[in-house]
């Protein structure tokens, strides 16, 4: 906008604006503030003494200062200038534009006192400054109190001291100077070593308690062991006393072996004991026997195979509870409010218990439609999955999530809620930062919540006040993040592609052999007999070599006689 030439006050109510529609991190206030304040100092002439314009800079840093230390503070628990690079940015003004080095001083002042003093760089920041615009009693002052204070690296604030002393001080300056940096190195060297100690003598706890661990492992390992052997010689002195008192006494004292149910034959005992048995002829079964029927029923039925010219008709259903009891009849009445339904088809196992998914079919495509509204239903506890029947060895690329997985301004993410938090507490909670028009906790397989969820608001703007109101809100004794929703994306493995070659030259195995090219490979039969190779070899580049005009004529065949007649001339 300074570039086009717009005015400042229609400048300074955008600045407004922006500042109000809230940002999502501390350090982006940071950012904006220092931007502002840069084009408020380009408006000033510091030539002049005073001016208005210089009243205003000077104001909107108190200002930034003091919105940093309040707003964003109190929204992120953090300042977001942790540097005080705003502070600094005005303590350099101040003493290089407007030869105001009082003010710059009592500027770095606040910024050692706000946690800065242990660092080296913050103090050489100051005497930089000091020396640029200062005086050399001020930069030995900034100098000494850095040599008490700084904690990460003392040695090098104790060299520039010291150069500085030997370069412009006197000779009880250099004294001065050598002293205190000796008793702080010092200090800082038993600092270190005890803390170097501490840190070896947990190390060494750690590897004690490390061969205890592994002392008190081997004993209960040395334990088992020994109750095994115990154990196993029991058994063999048993054994030995049952085979000493074996025999037709001893086969007869032994349990008779349970039979079947089928091949059991009532007795027919004299009196009411025998009449009125447990489980007599004409009684009911057991309620155990009664489920091992309707087992043996479902798996007997005659297994209809997948219709896949249907699928456009048929819905899938998963994530049912495996103890549901007739599926096909709790669930008719379910998908019944979406249209007629032709036929509900439970999928069981060879046991002929239930698997967990059917197929519903319905006679045309808008029933099947209307039916994918029911997804996420509960049934017995668990939400129902509802998603189109496809054939995913055709459709391997099909996927069904009807979520988005790229970044919405309007939609927030939170996580860390506790589990026993329920939709409507959720919703009367994000309704006091704006108009919620969708809200979803997550939750896992069993339907039980994940402490995640996902809010859509109206716009971006609601959104982002809804982040800087809530995060880091407690919740039933949790604490909540919240962040504008973003999912990373899925790493998805290349799959090699079908039909495609491996790379590198295919090599004949017959050339090579079973095992390929060996390192040594002797031709065992002899060079007299071997027959040059009519084959021609084919150019890597350019046109192949032309046969001979005139080609060798085949050398006779041998018989064996012919073999013993070179024999005998020899």
């Amino acid at each position: 906008m300074e570039r086009h030439g717009v005015d400042h006050e229609e400048i300074s109510a955008t600045f407004e604006k922006a500042l109000s529609a809230g940002f999502i991190q501390a350090t982006d206030y940071v950012e904006i503030w220092q931007t502002y304040l840069d084009y408020l100092r380009r408006r000033v002439d510091f030539k002049q003494d005073s001016s208005k314009e210089l009243e205003e800079l000077r104001a909107t840093f108190a200002r930034a200062l003091e919105y940093l230390e309040q707003e964003v503070e109190e929204r992120f628990h953090e300042n977001g200038d942790p540097s005080c690079v705003v502070m600094q940015n005005w303590a350099r003004i101040e003493a290089r534009l407007c030869n105001n080095m009082q003010k710059a001083r009592e500027l770095w002042d606040s910024i050692m006192t706000k946690g800065n003093a242990k660092y080296a760089n913050m103090w050489l920041e100051y005497y930089n400054l000091e020396r640029a615009h200062g005086d050399t009693q001020h930069c030995r002052k900034a100098l000494h109190r850095a040599v008490q204070c700084t904690s990460d690296y003392p040695e090098h604030v104790c060299d520039v001291l010291l150069t500085m002393e030997r370069t412009e001080g006197t000779l009880e300056d250099w004294d001065m100077a050598v002293q205190k940096t000796e008793t702080r190195l010092a200090r800082v060297n038993e600092q270190r070593l005890k803390a170097a100690e501490k840190e070896a003598s947990l190390a060494q706890q750690e590897e004690e308690k490390a061969e205890q661990r592994k002392k008190i492992r081997a004993e209960k390992r040395a334990l088992k062991k020994t109750r095994g052997a115990d154990k196993a010689g029991k058994r063999k002195v048993e054994d030995k006393e049952e085979d000493e008192w074996g025999g037709e006494e001893g086969q007869a004292k032994q349990p008779p072996k349970r039979r079947r149910v089928e091949d059991r034959v009532l007795p027919e005992a004299d009196g009411e004991a025998g009449k009125q048995g447990k489980w007599a002829a004409g009684d009911v079964a057991p309620p155990a026997k009664q489920k091992e029927k309707a087992a043996v029923a479902r798996r007997d039925l005659l297994k209809v195979a997948h219709d896949s010219s249907k699928d456009s008709v048929t819905v899938f259903v998963s994530n049912l509870p495996y103890s549901l009891e007739e599926p096909a009849a709790r669930l008719k009445p379910l998908f019944e409010e979406c249209g007629e339904v032709v036929e509900v088809r439970p999928v069981f196992s060879n046991r002929g218990d239930f698997r967990g998914y059917c197929y519903v079919e319905f006679p045309d495509e808008a029933a099947a439609l209307q039916a994918l509204r029911l997804d996420r239903t509960s049934v017995d506890g668990r939400p129902m999955f509802v998603s189109p029947c496809v054939d995913k060895s055709k459709h391997p690329d099909f996927k069904v999530f009807r979520y988005s997985t790229a970044l919405e301004k309007h939609k927030l993410f939170i996580s860390g809620l506790p589990f026993s938090c329920t939709k409507e507490e959720l919703l009367d909670i994000c309704k006091a930062h704006g108009t919620v028009k969708d809200l979803r906790l997550v939750t896992n397989r069993a339907g039980k919540p994940k402490g995640l969820a996902y809010v859509e608001y109206e716009n971006e703007s609601q959104a982002s006040q809804a982040v800087m109101k809530m995060d880091g809100m407690t919740i039933r004794e949790n604490t909540i993040k919240v962040a504008i929703s973003n999912p990373p994306q899925r790493k998805v493995p290349e799959k090699p592609e079908a039909g495609k070659a491996p790379r590198g030259p295919m090599v004949p195995r017959q050339i090579y052999g079973a095992r390929g090219k060996g390192r040594t490979q002797l031709a065992l039969l002899p060079r007299a007999l071997q027959r040059p190779s009519t084959t021609t070899p084919q150019a890597e580049n350019g046109p192949a070599p032309r046969p001979a005009a005139t080609a060798a004529p085949e050398a006779p065949k041998m018989s064996n006689a012919d073999f013993a007649k070179l024999l005998l001339r020899k």
